[in-house]
């Protein structure tokens, strides 16, 4: 029994299927950490660049392959000398993190703009975080066998000891 009107599953159903089918190619079941740096210092990182979806792959060094051209976001699948990754432009913040959140689920290395996300190995992210800037974030998959939505988000404080 739904409880939601069918068209809204379709609208979000579709891209986000599309979305997180992309993911899935690049990411795998990955676990480790994005900063694979050896433990040698890095400088602070600059500010997150902005723009559109080929702004951003301009300058990361990526001649982007368009795979979704949707009202919500736009996606692309990019190749540099660092390794492939997905780049993700969104037309709200809150669709952004919604993204994010849905696919967290399912593991891996994001780097994070305002308005953008890069998913890929956690070498490729570090490398892109240096010519594009933004925020690591890391999700280790949450393999829980049920395929529905919902849970519970027990144990996810969202605070991490600092």
């Amino acid at each position: 029994m739904a409880t939601e009107p069918e068209w809204r599953d379709a609208r979000h159903g579709g891209v986000t299927a599309v979305v997180l089918a992309g993911f899935l190619l690049l990411a795998g079941c990955s676990t480790e950490p994005a900063d694979g740096n050896g433990g040698r210092e890095r400088p602070t990182p600059k500010p997150a660049a902005t723009g559109t979806l080929e702004e951003l792959a301009r300058k990361a060094g990526c001649d982007p392959n368009v795979q979704t051209d949707a009202a919500e976001l736009r996606q692309a699948n990019c190749r540099t000398q660092d390794g492939r990754y997905i780049l993700t432009t969104f037309a709200a913040d809150r669709g952004q993190r919604e993204w994010i959140n849905e696919a967290k689920n399912y593991g891996g290395s994001y780097l994070v703009g305002r308005r953008w996300v890069a998913v890929g190995d956690p070498e490729v992210v570090a490398a892109l975080r240096g010519r594009l800037g933004g925020t690591v974030e890391t999700a280790s998959p949450h393999h829980s066998g049920d395929s529905g939505g919902g849970g519970s988000e027990d144990g996810h404080s969202g605070h991490h000891p600092g």
